[in-house]
């Protein structure tokens, strides 16, 4: 599977920009499908043997070696309530890559890619029961697939820095950043709530939308508005229902009202090709999540400064 993954993967990459993304089909332990963006995934294996020490967190399986370097293993199936993969020998191994730090995933089985349009991607009811460790869900041949946020499972294993270092707080707090308002677009309740304090943070005001085509819809309805109330820069995801964060960045772009505003990808994706993506829509930078400091960096350098007061 592995191989046959890196060669497909190759065959998806056209899609993105396209507010289309290529997803991986899993299961963890009955029929229902899970689903996660091939591009966050290196390689599929067999379950290797593992290594796990005492005391550690609950869903971590345990570590093993992998391709000379010794990577945790999260076991997914428990983390979204079902039976525990550690033990069983024909689980699967799923090598994945978030925020350049790479991880494996226990999944029951494997099963193949699809294509996926974006609108067909909505956040799922309520009533479905899947909680916070999903964030979209669409059909797939008639079978309801949900994609996984790993990022909320990851940050319930090790939840990454939320605070500014005191240096880069410094810096924040000699700029008059508080009449200024950024945007933050993401589908991820975690990922929300950490942008919105790190924000607050530095005295910036937060516009919140939770996918591309709901803030498209409040960047046009504040264009036309007081001015007072416009937004400066836009913080945005990538994989997200509706209209990804690529398709938003293309969007703003084309639109004479909003062209001149900022944007910066904050995003779970790495590696060389999203470098490439992000240049291709024409985004003003990239940060991986989650790093506060060079989040607030990226943010100061691309506010401007807030304008001199009228000579008296």
């Amino acid at each position: 599977m592995g191989g046959t993954l890196l060669e497909k993967v190759e065959q998806h990459t056209r899609l993105a920009g396209h507010n289309r993304v290529a997803m991986l089909l899993f299961r963890l332990g009955d029929e229902q499908l899970f689903g996660i963006n091939v591009f966050k995934v290196r390689e599929v294996l067999r379950r290797p043997p593992l290594e796990r020490m005492p005391g550690v967190h609950a869903l971590l399986a345990g570590s093993c070696d992998y391709r000379g370097q010794t990577i945790p293993v999260i076991d997914l199936a428990a983390a979204l309530g079902y039976a525990p993969l550690r033990e069983v020998a024909s689980a699967h191994l799923m090598v994945t890559e978030f925020s350049r730090s790479v991880q494996g995933f226990l999944v029951a089985d494997l099963q193949r890619m699809v294509q996926c349009a974006g609108e067909t991607l909505v956040a799922p009811p309520s009533n479905l029961g899947f909680g916070a460790r999903v964030n979209a869900v669409t059909r797939i041949d008639g079978a309801l697939m949900a994609v996984v946020d790993v990022e909320h499972v990851l940050a319930s294993i090790d939840a990454a820095p939320a605070e500014l270092s005191v240096q880069m707080q410094r810096a924040a707090d000699t700029r008059a950043l508080s009449p200024r308002r950024v945007m933050v677009v993401d589908d991820s309740l975690i990922a929300r709530r950490r942008l919105v304090g790190l924000f607050k943070q530095m005295n910036i005001e937060c516009v919140v939308a939770t996918d591309g085509r709901e803030a498209l819809e409040r960047l046009q309805e504040l264009a036309v508005g007081d001015p007072a109330n416009g937004v400066r820069l836009v913080v945005s995801d990538i994989e997200m229902p509706r209209l990804d964060g690529y398709a938003l960045t293309r969007a703003i772009r084309e639109a004479p009202g909003l062209r001149q505003l900022k944007v910066v990808l904050h995003s779970s994706l790495s590696g060389i090709f999203n470098e490439a993506m992000v240049k291709e829509v024409k985004a003003d930078g990239f940060v991986a999540k989650f790093q506060p400091d060079l989040l607030a960096q990226a943010v100061l350098e691309l506010l401007p400064e807030p304008a001199e007061p009228p000579a008296g």
